[in-house]
């Protein structure tokens, strides 16, 4: 049976974007579903949907728009369960709210119903997210803007007008926050303490707090800047602001600040900043070389790990010292004897990422390895891929890059992409390791592993490395979830940059034992 395309218009109604994946993911679950996309009618919105091969509706932008394809019966299907997902009838999700209420239609009418609400979550088309977040900041709230697509100048003067009001702007296109112990957007479930984290990168604050947790620490606040704040055209304000808010919060003892290198100017006023704080900080700009602004008061790190780490160490009072990622003798050799399996042909790696600092990171550190991989996000001395669909040599790939999620929810929300990139690239005869994360939290699939076990079941000829991203406190079993991994056959690593370096040193050695290039 041939697929169509179908279309059903949901008219003036508004659902948050991250609502609006997850019903997209429940579609494509659905059988005889081969794409399916749910969104407000915006016109970038609408251009996306007709490049994903999904059409191009007639609505208006206060709509919301369902698109699916497939077969014809399971197409009519889908559409009546969006419909019936999008207009649902809210849960009561405040206290002076009733159920049969309808929700707030304005910050101005939340703000009544809780009087004492200190933050304002901004979600919205980002043609009008700026607009809303200046109504938030004319009421004294700080804000975490969710949208993305904020033009530049509107986020300078948002930011602008935060900082003179003793205010702060998380974002735009800010995904991972958590605030007085809340998982915001894309977040784990980590428990209170002493270590205040500002990044300018959502996975970057997942793997931080997460691994403070699992050391045994806590966090006290987690604040995202989005990705253009570190720009020159921004000048990291918002990092200033949440370094200044941690500086003057009891509960915060260590402060870890976390993005890629922003550029000079911009990186003497946050280290100025981070001087001045009267706490210490840790420091890793990634790709940056620590010992250029490490010392008066700031550790510097290599890896997100190691800021973790190191945040930890000062936070207990023990040496900030760093292994350097040198690997131990057991796992040594148990890379050595995975190496050793390997045909002479399979000499490449293969990294396939729902993160996209995590696929940032790694390719950094494979370079730094000697080993230059070609990916659609490339890194400084790196090759773009030729097709994003298709690996070459060397190849890290972004899967939550816009190229894979136009018409289809974020990979960590549905990991069917990550997937059956996975499985091509695990077939390819050239594949020696198969380097994949795994990523937990509120915002994630429930079970983000469900196809990629199968995918790495059928493998054993390739070795497979995972990383998993989360806490046992996570909504998902994070615990099943690394036994069903190591169970599979998969080597585990205990974050990013290990896992990156475990994928570096087999296929280093696998090229070394044939005398081959890499």
């Amino acid at each position: 049976m041939s697929a169509v395309v179908r279309h059903r218009i949901v008219a003036d109604l508004y659902k948050d974007s991250v609502s609006m994946m997850v019903i997209s993911s429940k579609l494509l679950a659905l059988d005889g579903i081969d794409a399916a996309s749910v969104v407000l009618a915006t016109p970038t919105n609408l251009d996306n949907l007709d490049r994903a091969g999904l059409g191009r509706p007639t609505a208006r932008a206060t709509d919301v728009v369902v698109a699916v394809s497939g077969n014809e019966a399971a197409c009519d299907d889908a559409l009546d369960l969006a419909v019936t997902l999008l207009t649902a009838a809210p849960a009561a999700s405040t206290a002076g709210a009733a159920a049969d209420e309808p929700p707030p239609a304005s910050i101005q009418a939340a703000l009544a119903i809780e009087p004492g609400a200190q933050l304002a979550l901004i979600s919205v088309p980002g043609e009008y997210a700026a607009a809303e977040a200046r109504k938030a900041l004319q009421l004294g709230l700080h804000v975490m803007i969710f949208s993305d697509n904020v033009p530049v100048p509107l986020e300078l003067a948002l930011k602008q007008e935060a900082a003179a009001r003793g205010l702060l702007v998380m974002g735009p296109d800010c995904g991972t926050a958590i605030v007085n112990g809340f998982p915001l957007g894309f977040a784990n479930v980590v428990r209170r303490g002493t270590i205040g984290v500002v990044g300018a990168s959502g996975t970057g604050l997942q793997e931080i707090t997460s691994r403070i947790h699992n050391l045994g620490a806590g966090v006290s606040q987690a604040l995202g800047t989005g990705g253009h704040d570190l720009s020159a055209d921004i000048g990291g304000i918002s990092m200033v602001q949440g370094m200044r808010m941690l500086a003057a919060d009891p509960d915060t003892e260590v402060v870890v600040l976390a993005s890629k290198p922003p550029s000079a100017a911009v990186a003497a006023t946050v280290l100025a900043e981070a001087r001045a704080l009267g706490k210490p900080v840790v420091v890793v700009f990634l790709g940056a070389d620590p010992a250029t602004f490490a010392g008066r008061s700031i550790v510097g790190a290599t890896t997100l790990a190691e800021a973790a780490d190191l945040a930890v160490a000062l936070a207990q009072g023990l040496p900030t010292t760093s292994s350097g990622g040198a690997l131990a003798p057991d796992v040594a050799a148990r890379l050595d004897a995975a190496a050793a399996r390997l045909t002479a042909r399979q000499r490449v790696v293969r990294g396939v990422f729902c993160g996209g600092t995590f696929c940032y990171e790694a390719q950094l550190l494979l370079r730094d390895a000697g080993i230059a991989a070609a990916s659609n996000t490339p890194v400084a001395g790196n090759a773009p891929l030729a097709d994003p669909m298709v690996s070459e040599g060397h190849t890290v790939v972004d899967m939550g890059d816009d190229g894979f999620t136009q018409g289809r929810p974020h990979p960590m929300i549905d990991p069917t992409l990550r997937d059956q990139r996975v499985a091509r690239d695990a077939a390819d005869p050239d594949t020696a390791v198969v380097l994949v994360d795994v990523v937990l939290g509120h915002g994630a699939a429930a079970d983000p592993v469900a196809g990629l076990l199968d995918v790495l079941r059928a493998a054993p000829h390739v070795v497979r490395i995972a990383h998993v991203c989360g806490t046992d406190t996570d909504p998902q079993d994070r615990a099943a979830i690394l036994a069903a991994l190591t169970d599979a056959g998969v080597l585990v690593a205990s974050s990013n940059a290990e896992a990156t370096r475990w994928a570096a040193h087999v296929v280093t050695l696998a090229a070394s034992i044939t005398g081959g290039a890499r």
